[in-house]
């Protein structure tokens, strides 16, 4: 009788951990043909050089760039994607607020839910920072388990689906 409670209780926590977990993948298109993507997490982490990234849980404070060369480690002097990703929702958004700046065009868009949602800086003076308040305005999923493509295109205008330098 013992082994039979204990092997459904094993059963029952498998099937919660599966049920309630959690992931988020991000994925670059670089289409600028030169510099590298670069992923940081909160923790000063380097996440990824150009491969996707898959985080099995929360992935907050991430910072998406194309190194150019010109780049500082947390993607100073460039335009940067921030974002977070958890169970609930999903946030990212394009910033120029110094120390960043315009340096390529890039964008993101969120894949497997909300319809491809996402930003685009194409320009020096694209809107992304909102005003009145200093901080940009985001895009928000509350799809679970959302990926995003960070995306990139030289002289071409791409959607896909979270960081695109284009």
């Amino acid at each position: 009788m013992f082994s039979k409670v204990t092997i459904a209780l094993v059963a029952a926590a498998m099937a919660f951990v599966q049920v309630c977990g959690e992931s988020h993948t991000v994925t670059f298109t670089n289409s600028c043909g030169y510099g590298t993507p670069y992923l940081w997490g909160p923790d000063g982490a380097l996440l990824s050089t150009g491969g996707s990234y898959t985080s099995d849980g929360p992935a907050d404070g991430l910072i998406g760039y194309l190194q150019t060369g010109n780049c500082g480690d947390n993607g100073e002097h460039c335009t940067v994607v921030e974002a977070t990703r958890n169970k609930t929702g999903s946030s990212a958004y394009i910033s120029l607020i110094p120390p960043y700046e315009f340096s390529v065009t890039i964008g993101f868009g969120y894949y497997n839910g909300c319809g491809g949602a996402g930003a685009d800086c194409t320009y020096s003076s694209c809107s992304s920072p909102g005003p009145p308040s200093e901080f940009p305005q985001s895009v928000d999923c509350s799809v679970a388990n959302i990926g995003s493509d960070w995306r990139g295109v030289a002289r071409k205008w791409q959607t896909f689906g979270i960081l695109s330098i284009l």
